[in-house]
């Protein structure tokens, strides 16, 4: 049997190279096999930190007999929905739509042509809950392939057909104003606990980043002090659970409550793209209110990102894992976190384990599963002794360091690298932290080296310095523009600037349409699939749709390209549509919209480098919470960015001009006034 999977560069098909199951990676090749046996195509989508895709590889895709039938009556993909984004977002919509819910492992039968007919997630190896076992679902499909195929193609038609039918919103109606961004946050007021800080009444709660960023624009441009309440209520319940690791810094997946009443338990994955969104967010919530809880989880989480995921080439890998082995043999579902009263004494002797279970909230019940207790903040008046809580957080980290750690997604996705890009620059800037500008700069460096052709192109991944194969989707664009757009700011660097200049000019020319303006998710020069994936909507990252906005609407007030600016306006017509009746899901969309509304202001701060008072200018520019604003640093009049061109130091003093559409304020040589005015309702 062929080992089809052996070279991949996925760390999620590396883990199944060596299973029974004869898999092919998703290729031509593949359904051209299905068509000359004459057999059902099964795609199996996951990834490598996803728990339920480890339970039925183990049950089932390592079981002899089980891989031995879907050798015999299928041909088997499987795919990274990681790697290849389109394939995953085309099928999960049709399994959405006929279970009316999705969810990783997705499993999809289907035919040599592509087209679905039998869908679902995780099955497990016996009959269970009322959902059939692994094996009936494979014995079903097959009885129905061979005895009833007019139906199995009946139906795979009208499915294709009813997906290629659905109409999108593109809000072709106009930009959206006041009163859909205030339609948005009553929305979201509406959905919002104060009394816990979490949005919606569900028991599973993952971070709300994009919202939070909305919220923070929203504040910053009206002083709506609800907008700002939120986003404090959001950023304060989310570190001090256990969503946040309280010892190594960094965020989980998402949290959940298993019992009415009982302690929020993590899904324990770490992404790259949660922590980095989170990062830029509570640095740009301590940029708004001087927090210190804010300061702190920030450049933790932006330590934890370069400590733990950051690879020998200089990207960020994707993930870590949520299992790990708990040191007995068995891998568990947080093992590597976890904490009980006898342990806290094994490491720190009674009296400070007692001050520790006191302080994380660890009990002798536990908050999760066989007595254990995952670490969290409970609110409390007391106050603790911060030099005892340090050298307990650092022996605490020092022993757990020595337990097997989780299993890492080597992999280094471009789009979630410009997230991170963005986030290191800022947070570094922001904080006077150069070693986590050079962290972004080094990713950035990997990206223009590994992930762009010499027409700028992107390709979607890479692993071990090895550029994959698959072409990179609208949110790669987007993203990593928006990091290159970050690091123009930050560092003054023109090249930057350049660089994401070609890939939006990508972004204009390969995915967008011209008589509507909207988005697809697949450059026009694509493989075809089904359907051409297009989707506004948020979910554990910006929609590439909302990303290009804002990274289109950056380029425009950094350049004056008034093509990209027109783009961003067009795109962000969906916001009107979808703002008022859906804001969970486009607060990036929404965020994009508020800085349109602000201008967003450009910023061009002229001094030479090293002059004391270009440097306070230049930490007052990158410090404004005036939404979406753009800064540009450099010499007087320089030619480096476009904002620098004809301005003049002032009175022979470096100076800051702040402009709307390049019609610019009087110039400000004061780093309060310019303060002032950046931190200051748009009127």
């Amino acid at each position: 049997m062929a080992n089809r999977l052996a070279q991949a560069t996925s760390p999620y098909l590396l883990q199944h190279a060596d299973n029974p199951v004869d898999w092919w990676q998703w290729e031509p090749a593949a359904f051209e096999e299905a068509r000359r046996r004459d057999v059902p195509v099964f795609l199996s989508v996951g990834y490598s930190a996803c728990h339920w895709c480890h339970v039925l590889a183990h049950e089932s895709f390592e079981d002899d007999t089980t891989a031995a039938y879907m050798n015999e009556h299928f041909v088997n993909i499987k795919v990274d929905r990681e790697e290849r984004p389109d394939v995953d977002a085309v099928y999960m919509e049709a399994v959405q739509a006929a279970t009316g819910q999705g969810g990783w492992p997705m499993s999809v039968f289907m035919t040599a042509e592509g087209e679905p007919f039998y869908f679902g997630t995780y099955f497990p190896p016996e009959p269970r809950h009322g959902s059939p076992s692994f094996g009936q679902v494979l014995e079903g499909v097959h009885s129905a392939w061979a005895s009833r195929r007019d139906e199995v193609g009946e139906v795979a038609e009208k499915i294709t057909r009813d997906l290629a039918g659905r109409e999108l919103d593109h809000g072709a109606g106009g930009l959206p104003g006041e009163s859909e961004l205030s339609q948005a946050l009553l929305g979201i007021t509406r959905d919002y606990d104060p009394a816990s800080g979490w949005l919606g009444s569900g028991d599973t709660k993952f971070p709300p980043s994009m919202v939070i960023e909305f919220l923070l624009r929203h504040h910053a441009r009206t002083q709506a002090e609800a907008a700002l309440e939120m986003a404090e209520g959001m950023c304060d319940a989310m570190a001090r659970s256990s969503l946040f690791d309280q010892l190594g810094g960094g965020f989980h997946r998402y949290v959940l409550r298993p019992r009415p009443g009982g302690s929020l338990v993590p899904h324990f994955e770490k992404m790259l793209y949660d922590n980095a969104l989170l990062c830029r967010v509570y640095a740009h919530l301590w940029r708004s209110t001087g927090s210190e809880l804010a300061r702190r989880v920030a450049l933790e989480t932006a330590d934890f990102m370069v400590r733990e995921l950051r690879t020998v080439e200089g990207g960020f890998a994707s993930a870590l894992d949520a299992d790990s082995d708990d040191g007995t043999g068995r891998h568990v579902e947080g093992a590597y976190y976890v904490w009980t009263p006898a342990r806290l004494r094994e490491v720190l002797g009674d009296a400070d384990a007692d001050f520790a279970a006191r302080y994380f909230g660890v009990t002798e019940e536990g908050t999760f599963e066989e007595g254990a207790s995952v670490l969290q903040l409970p609110r409390q008046e007391e106050v603790f002794d911060a030099d005892r809580l340090a050298s307990v957080r650092e022996r605490l980290l020092a022993a757990r360091d020595g337990r097997a750690a989780p299993g890492r997604d080597d992999k280094v996705v471009a789009a979630w690298n410009g997230l991170a890009v963005a986030a290191l620059a800022e947070t570094g800037a922001y904080f006077d932290r150069p070693d986590l500008v050079e962290a972004a700069i080094g990713a950035a460096d990997l990206l223009v080296r590994l992930h762009m052709d010499d027409r700028a192109r992107l390709v979607r991944t890479s692993k071990d310095g090895r550029a994959g194969a698959h072409a990179g989707v609208l949110e790669d664009y987007a993203d990593v523009a928006e990091g290159f757009l970050a690091l123009a700011s930050v560092t003054g660097e023109g090249v930057w600037l350049e660089f994401a200049g070609f890939l939006l000019d990508h972004v204009l020319a390969q995915f967008t349409d011209a008589e509507s303006g909207a988005l697809y998710d697949t450059a026009a020069d694509a493989e075809r699939l089904i359907r051409r994936p297009q989707d506004p909507t948020d979910n554990a990252t910006p929609s590439g749709w909302s990303a290009a906005a804002g990274a289109l609407l950056s380029y425009s007030a950094q350049t004056g390209a008034e093509p990209h600016r027109t783009a961003a306006e067009r795109a962000l017509g969906v916001v009107r549509a979808l703002g008022p009746r859906a804001p969970r899901f486009i607060g990036w969309g929404l965020a994009v919209a508020e800085a349109l509304l602000d201008g967003p202001r450009e910023v061009a701060v002229v001094g030479e480098a090293g002059d004391p008072a270009a440097t306070a200018l230049r930490r007052a520019a990158l410090l404004g919470t005036a939404p979406g604003a753009v800064v540009a640093v450099g010499a007087p009049e320089s030619d480096e960015l476009p904002l620098l061109a004809g301005r003049p130091l002032v009175d022979g003093k470096p100076a800051a001009y702040v402009c709307r559409n390049f019609v610019c304020d009087v110039p400000t040589t004061d780093p309060d006034r310019l303060r002032a005015v950046l931190n200051g309702r748009n009127t």
